[in-house]
């Protein structure tokens, strides 16, 4: 291994048919900078660079990789190299240079790898003033039916646009069992790693959460960063959060995600800390981040029970003005915040994007009979919601808890609408959130034909709106007022009968 300077860094002695890389992860890379270093070796039998060869030269970012072969009498007879190439989408990564005689090496390398890495800061450049994200490679290593698989990575699209990331392509394993070290085959995942380099991504996301010592092992083997579904979803909520009670539970629930995961030292580990803690006398700097991550998720958790105090506050005032309460829940993206700015004529932001807002916002409304309820809008529901957010979000949905009445808005427009519904509900009953009453809000009736509304209204019993058109919403108010002063009068029944 040689540096730019031309010295020697390691030496590395191999077997006959391979050699192992040393850890060179001190030497840095960056999306438009190579390693830094290039690889020598030698191949006993005449054969140009192989498969594993460049690999290596993609993965670690080489900038080149050469190979000397022996002649029959033992003496060098050819030099094989190659070397990375700029942004190559949908083609290997690097090219094969002819094979060099041994008097004959001058190829300027210098000024070749200054020549690509100046390509690579002109492409990232053109990337950033043509206002384009971050580019990723979604994978789904599964067992589950095609169309299951790719209505997830569908969603996964969905969340990383929201995220702001675009996605460059999408690769499905199917197995009979998940890789328990690596989730993936390893040779499938190198492959990966190399379809993303010709993609010019420098991130992958998994459709599934990856276990602590599945993102070391994963980072021992690839230079990509590499987070999950959970890891991705918990980066919007850090997007989007604006009050302080949001703001604590989406730290809360990234510390309590973080703090397995820092469980070794490798390179994983500079992706995952973002900074908490520092080093200090007679603790090593893993020992104090786990520290200071108690710490911080112990402060975080008594805030959060300061806020739940005063949210029963709040409730307790609402509840001896005898105001009814009426909560909004439902799949992310599926109109919440539209139908609550149409009732209630106020401006909560909505945006055509996943979880678009995360704060829960609370509005009074007078209905039609001089009615007077306050009416929330909840933050948004997915499938398979991550433990650590669960947990984080119990207080905001203790307002459905309360709630007389609860509004289950679906999008029937959508063709997942009953995954979407079944796994709002599901997340309802694992809260034990149970209130007296729920409707179906059938929502953008507009995008769907009449049959299909009347099967859909037939089957789920729901009442069919477009949250956007106000004009549409009509019998929703009139059934809730309607069971508004049912639960009135059943209320007054029990409290004259004690």
């Amino acid at each position: 291994m040689i540096d730019r300077a031309g010295k020697i860094k390691y030496v590395i002695a191999g077997s006959a048919s391979e050699i192992v890389i040393p850890d060179i992860s001190q030497y840095r890379v960056a999306p438009d900078r190579l390693r830094g270093l290039r690889c020598v070796h030698t191949h006993l039998a005449r054969e140009p660079l192989t498969k594993d060869d460049l690999s290596d030269l993609a993965l670690l970012r080489l900038d080149m990789m050469a190979a000397v072969t022996m002649s029959d009498d033992g003496r060098p007879d050819q030099i094989h190299a190659g070397h990375i190439i700029p942004e190559n989408e949908g083609r290997a990564p690097y090219r094969m240079l002819q094979p060099l005689p041994p008097h004959g090496m001058d190829i300027g390398f210098l000024k070749m790898i200054r020549a690509i890495e100046s390509e690579l800061s002109r492409s990232r450049i053109l990337r950033q003033s043509g206002q384009k994200t971050d580019r990723a490679l979604i994978i789904n290593a599964t067992f589950a039916p095609k169309e299951s698989v790719e209505t997830s990575l569908d969603e996964l699209t969905e969340l990383a646009a929201t995220s702001g990331i675009e996605v460059a392509d999408r690769i499905i394993q199917r197995r009979k069992k998940m890789d328990p070290k690596f989730v993936m085959g390893l040779g499938k995942l190198q492959e990966a790693a190399i379809t993303a380099l010709s993609k010019g991504a420098s991130l992958i996301i998994f459709d599934q959460e990856l276990s602590p010592s599945q993102v070391r092992s994963i980072a021992d083997v690839i230079e990509l960063k590499v987070i999950d579904r959970t890891q991705l979803i918990l980066d919007i909520f850090a997007q989007r959060a604006k009050s302080r009670e949001g703001k604590i539970q989406v730290e809360l629930a990234q510390l309590q995600y973080l703090l397995p995961r820092l469980a070794t030292k490798n390179r994983a580990m500079s992706r995952l800390t973002g900074g908490i803690g520092a080093r200090g006398p007679g603790e090593t700097k893993l020992e104090i981040n786990r520290r200071r991550a108690r710490e911080k998720i112990q402060r975080l958790q008594k805030d959060l029970s300061k806020v739940k105090k005063q949210r029963r506050q709040q409730k307790a005032k609402r509840k001896k003005n005898e105001l009814p309460t009426i909560s909004i829940v439902g799949y992310t993206n599926a109109g919440k915040s539209t139908l609550l700015n149409s009732l209630t004529k106020s401006d909560v932001m909505v945006e055509n994007k996943l979880f678009a807002t995360l704060d829960p916002s609370s509005r009074r409304l007078k209905l039609p009979r001089d009615t007077n309820v306050i009416i929330t809008d909840t933050v948004g529901f997915i499938r398979d919601l991550p433990k650590e957010l669960a947990k984080a979000f119990r207080s905001t949905l203790e307002e459905v808890e309360s709630a007389d009445i609860l509004l289950h808005v679906i999008d029937i427009s959508n063709p997942r609408y009953e995954e979407q519904m079944e796994s709002v509900e599901k997340i309802l009953l694992d809260f034990n959130l149970n209130p007296s009453l729920s409707i179906r809000v059938l929502n953008k009736q507009d995008k769907i034909n009449e049959k299909r509304l009347w099967e859909i209204q037939r089957k789920l019993s729901g009442i069919p709106i477009s949250a956007w058109d106000a004009s549409t919403l009509s019998p929703l108010v009139s059934k809730m007022e309607t069971e508004l002063i049912k639960i009135k009068e059943t209320n007054e029944y029990s409290s004259d009968k004690r």
